[in-house]
């Protein structure tokens, strides 16, 4: 597997249908135009059943708390905490149904006890929705 280190609000350097699986963990938030980035993410994955496009990102409902990402480096030290922009739910479904992409999953994921167990930062999160996740693929 290699990676490649990229602005995602232009275009990728990458080769149209090049991929199985595209995979974008936790940075649509982060994105102004959101119908860019899933056409984007679209036009370099394979079409048909065997492309699949997973998203990832915080879901708006912490961002009603007051929740958004940062970012700590034990090495130096160093705070960072990145503008998360209130795209809605329906922005990202409507965004990936612009960029011509058909939704195949979309789900909602809670901070749970469990979650809270492990993690007690989570506790205040008890019942909020977290994250969300949409798999969508190439018509």
């Amino acid at each position: 597997m290699r990676s490649l280190r990229h602005d995602v609000t232009r275009p990728l350097p990458l080769a149209g249908g090049a991929f199985d699986c595209v995979l974008c963990c936790l940075v649509a938030e982060h994105i102004p135009d959101l119908a860019a980035l899933f056409r984007e993410l679209g036009r370099v994955c394979r079409p048909g059943p065997r492309g699949a496009i997973i998203v990832s990102a915080m879901h708006p409902a912490l961002m009603l708390r007051g929740v958004q990402a940062r970012f700590h480096d034990p090495r130096t030290g160093t705070h960072a905490q990145l503008a998360s922009l209130p795209h809605q739910i329906s922005d990202y479904v409507s965004a990936a149904l612009r960029a011509g992409l058909a939704i195949a999953h979309f789900g909602e994921h809670s901070v749970d006890r469990s979650l809270a167990a492990s993690y007690p930062h989570a506790e205040t999160y008890v019942g909020w929705p977290m994250l969300f996740l949409l798999k969508a693929a190439r018509r």
